[in-house]
Parts: C-alpha cells; sequence; structure tokens
C-alpha cells in the first residue's frame, strides 16, 4: 500500500510546486503592473495581438498640404496604400474613420523624460512620459541628451540605458555645455555616426548649463560645418541671476518671485543675441520654448530680414497666463514654474497669432514634470523649484481647441505645426509626419465633435499635478496607431516597455538649403584682401 501511494504522492507534491510556481509568476507580473511599468494586458507578460495589416476606412485623410477623404491601408507598420475604396482580406483589421480625421501623429520637437535637473530628476521617464503621449496623439518625441561632466559620449551612454524602456519612436537633441577639441570631435561622432543632427545652448542657468557667447560661436561654426541645427534656450543667465538676487533682497521668496526674476526683457535681449551670433555664422538657428512678445518679435524680424529662424512656443506658453504663480496655495503655484516663466495674459494671444502667421513654426511643450513633493523643494526659495510644467499628452488636444476650433488656424495647418514641420526640420519626412505610403504606420484618429477634459487624476503621466486642469475643449484622438499597431482606442492604452526605436536623424535639413551661395556672395562681397604697395624710404 505504501509503496502504491508513493507515486501519487509524489505527483501531488509536483503538483504543489508547480502550483507554486504558477502564483509567484503571476504575482511578479501583478508587481510589474502594479508598480505602474505597463499599461493593458501587454504589461502583464502577454504580448500584444493586435493585427499588422490595417484598413483605416472613410475618414478625411490630412497631411499638412491637402486633405481628401480616403481609406488607409497598413502592413507590418508601414503605409502601403492611401485612396478610396480599398479592398482587403479576412485577416485586416478595420478601422472605421468616417467623419473623422486621419492625420499623422504628433511630433513633440520638446521633451525633458527621466532628467535629472535641480537636485531631482523628473517624474516621467521613458515609459510613462511616452504612454502619456500617445494617450495624447503623440507618437514620437525628441529628447534632449544631457552630456556628462561636458562628455556628449558619456551622456548619450546614459540616455541610451534610459531609453531602453521606451514604448514608441523617440530621436535625441544633444546639449553641449562646455568647449575644448574632445568635444567638438564628439559633436561629429553624433552627427556621423550617431544620428543627431542637432545641438542645443544654454544662455541661461548660470553656474550650471550656460555658455558664454564665446562657446555659442564656436558652437554655432561646428554645427555649420556638420549640417546640425544650431537650438538655444535664449535667456540672459546674468541678468536672471540678478534678478533673483534682486527678489530675495525684496522678501520675494515664492513662486511669484521666479517669474518676476526673469521678465520677458531677459528672454527678448538673449534672442536678439543669438539671431545676430548665428547671423554673423550664416548658420540657421532654432529658438526653443518661445514665451513672450519681445523674443517673438525678434525673431520675425530676423525671418523677415530673410534670415533662417525658427521659432517653436510651447503648448503652456500658448494657453496659459502668469496669475496662478500669485495662488496663495505654494503647491498650486509651484507648479507653474518653468523656465522662462509663463507670461502675463496678453504674451499667449499673440503666440498663437504669430503660429497662424507663420512666424513661429511648430508647437513643443518642453514637458518637464515633477509633482508636488519635488516642487516643495523650493517652498522657502523659488530658486530651489525644480523647473518644468507637463504638455506631452495635452499638446494634441490644446492646440485643435485653441488653434483650430477658434478659426485662426486650418486643419492642415493643425498638421503642420504639430508633425509634419518637425519631421521637415529635423530631416525624417516624409517617413514621419505624413499620411502617404511608404510612411511609417504613426497615425490619429481625431473626432472633432467629441469632446475632452483634462485631470491630474485621468491623465498617464506619473505627476500628482497638471498645470491645465480643468480644461475642456472639442476636438479627441480617439485612436493612436504607433508603428503600425493600434494603441490608444477607446479610451484604453496598451503599450510595453521596450517597444519603442531609436530614429536617427541625418544632417543638412532643407533649413540648410543656400547657405553655401550665401558664403559665396559674402565673400565676394569684401574687396579684400587689398593689394597695397608700401611706401619706400
Amino acid at each position: 500500500m505504501a509503496s502504491s501511494s508513493s507515486p501519487q504522492r509524489l505527483l501531488h507534491l509536483l503538483s504543489l510546486i508547480l502550483l507554486l510556481f504558477a502564483f509567484c509568476s503571476i504575482a511578479e507580473s501583478s508587481q510589474f503592473c502594479d508598480a505602474g511599468i505597463g499599461y493593458g494586458e501587454s504589461t502583464c507578460g502577454v504580448s500584444s495581438s493586435s493585427s499588422t495589416k490595417l484598413l483605416i476606412k472613410g475618414g478625411t485623410v490630412v497631411n499638412a498640404h491637402e486633405m481628401e477623404v480616403a481609406d488607409v491601408y497598413v502592413e507590418d507598420g508601414i503605409i502601403v496604400a492611401v485612396r478610396p475604396n480599398i479592398k482587403v482580406g479576412d485577416d485586416v483589421t478595420v478601422l472605421d474613420a468616417t467623419g473623422k480625421y486621419v492625420m499623422p501623429g504628433g511630433i513633440d520637437p520638446h521633451t525633458h523624460l527621466a532628467f535629472e535637473f535641480m537636485d531631482s530628476e523628473t517624474i516621467d521617464d521613458f515609459f510613462s512620459g511616452q504612454a502619456a503621449a500617445l494617450a495624447g496623439g503623440t507618437t514620437m518625441h525628441i529628447d534632449f541628451v544631457i552630456p556628462v561632466n561636458g562628455s556628449l559620449l558619456s551622456g548619450l551612454e546614459a540616455y541610451e540605458k534610459k531609453s531602453k524602456k521606451s514604448c514608441m519612436d523617440y530621436g535625441f537633441h544633444m546639449a553641449i555645455t562646455k568647449w575644448d577639441e574632445v568635444v567638438s570631435k564628439e559633436m561629429e561622432i553624433m552627427v556621423n555616426e550617431k544620428g543627431i543632427n542637432s545641438f542645443k545652448f544654454f544662455m541661461a542657468y548660470k553656474g550650471a548649463l550656460m555658455i558664454n557667447d564665446e562657446l555659442l560661436l564656436q558652437g554655432f561654426k561646428k554645427c555649420k560645418s556638420l549640417g546640425a541645427l544650431a537650438m538655444v534656450h535664449a535667456e540672459n543667465g546674468d541678468a536672471a541671476y540678478e534678478g533673483q538676487r534682486r527678489m530675495i533682497e525684496l522678501g520675494i521668496t515664492g513662486p511669484e518671485g521666479h517669474a518676476l526674476s526673469r521678465p520677458p526683457v531677459v528672454e527678448g535681449e538673449a534672442t536678439a543675441r543669438a539671431i545676430k551670433l548665428a547671423s554673423f555664422m550664416n548658420t540657421p538657428l532654432y529658438v526653443v520654448h518661445v514665451m513672450s512678445i519681445d523674443a517673438m518679435e525678434e525673431i520675425s524680424k530676423a525671418r523677415k530680414s530673410g534670415q533662417k529662424v525658427i521659432g517653436e512656443p510651447v503648448v503652456s506658453g500658448l494657453v496659459l497666463n502668469d496669475s496662478w504663480l500669485w495662488d496663495p496655495d505654494f503647491i498650486t503655484a509651484a507648479k507653474y514654474v518653468m523656465s522662462p516663466p509663463i507670461r502675463a495674459a496678453g504674451h499667449g494671444k499673440a503666440l498663437q497669432a504669430a503660429l497662424s502667421m507663420g512666424t513661429l513654426q511648430l508647437v513643443g511643450t518642453d514637458h518637464c514634470s515633477f509633482n508636488s513633493t519635488q516642487k516643495a523643494l523650493g517652498i522657502d526659495d523659488f530658486q530651489k523649484i525644480p523647473n518644468g510644467v507637463n504638455g506631452i499628452e495635452e499638446r494634441m488636444h490644446l492646440v485643435w481647441d485653441t488653434m483650430v476650433e477658434s478659426g485662426q488656424i486650418s486643419v492642415t495647418d493643425y498638421v503642420r505645426v504639430t508633425s509634419t514641420e518637425c519631421a521637415r526640420i529635423f530631416n525624417i519626412y516624409p517617413r514621419k509626419g505624413a499620411i502617404r505610403a511608404g510612411s511609417d504606420a504613426d497615425i490619429i484618429i481625431l473626432n472633432p465633435n467629441s469632446s475632452f477634459e483634462i485631470s491630474a487624476k485621468s491623465h498617464h503621466s506619473r505627476s500628482d499635478t497638471n498645470v491645465f486642469e480643468g480644461w475642456r475643449g472639442k476636438g479627441k484622438v480617439e485612436v493612436t496607431i504607433s508603428g503600425g499597431r493600434v494603441v490608444w482606442l477607446n479610451d484604453e492604452l496598451k503599450v510595453f516597455p521596450g517597444s519603442g526605436k531609436y530614429v536617427e536623424m541625418r544632417p543638412f535639413s532643407y533649413l540648410f538649403n543656400g547657405i553655401g551661395k550665401a558664403d559665396e556672395r559674402y565673400l565676394s562681397s569684401l574687396k579684400a584682401p587689398v593689394k597695397r604697395f608700401r611706401a619706400t624710404t
């Protein structure tokens, strides 16, 4: 009897072990999901079952210069055909877009994910920030790599590790924080080997990221030779530092002191200086987060003279004003602290008008989100409040509601300022920024008759606050398709870490067309050197 029951006991013991193993696996998977690492079924170890073949039927396909009612057929992440009445087999997933707009997914040119800054690190990393972006209709972003001890290669290595959890396509800009021959050589490597075609120079943050005019000139010269776009954070860092000291002396230590310490003139002066130095070097210039009339007018003046200057407003500067910085509740006021600051009422309207007229070309976010605990580091001194606001999830909705619903821009212009122009500037068009055969299947379906509401309770950022809290508007992204996969549908997000791809960006975008001829004209105009006879004695 004992011998016959031993195999049964062994089998029972084996079953228990298998059950225990399964329970542990489920527990591990639940912890993975509960930790907020993923969204949807795929985050719990189940791969997405979405079809590699998609047909978007009956929508109005919108590109930057045209729109038409057509079907869009996708295979293996690439748009195969755009035309009316496409016939497909039973193995194709069909999405009905009748009465809706089918557009290229948004491209955010300005983000800071997993960014270590002011004794904190942004609350959104390369997964949570990208997940939020996809829920809002943005399918690619370009983040800023910060050098490590001045080394571009070390900085890129650090960001390559940070971005391993990406769930959508992304690219990199590179910041320059010091200058020597090593940095110059590393810039060549970035452009020729690493797919980075833009470099950012901080004219602000004295004692940290700020560079001087000598470095700016050397950087501009190197960018020009490489066909890379020079970018500037345009604020006079010395003036901002003096402004901070002035506020502290006046006993103004709250969040309002931040805006008062760096008024529009500080932004306007640096923008003008950067533009003139770029003109001196005859190289294109990209001014990030244009927040004031002062800066916008300098860009307008330069463009009217024929200079190649790109102006990027961010959505917070377009739709908000600085009144919240005077809120008596510190947490409420502190969440609006960013640099350059959100300006007084009137600046946003002027920036909207400049965007509608083409003076400013595309909309970013400067998504650099810190939670209320992190912002509280500066509760006794506004200089210690980590600078940055959210926007990566809200941008597409707010630009539609503010600019299209108001009649300031057309539907085609909407595609241009949220996607296509960014793709052109950073030389990834028409792979990105277009609904056409051969382009990546990064697509959104926007319902102009549907409404949205913004709240920290429902957004996908890890932050516990939202600077657009309570905003209600029209025009909702109902479907997001990233790389041919439906990742946002019926208000549900299905993404998983590691599914995103790094997009290399080639140098010499359209902004460099004609630069060589302009240099030739300059050289021929010098009428020098002059041959002179030396007097003999």
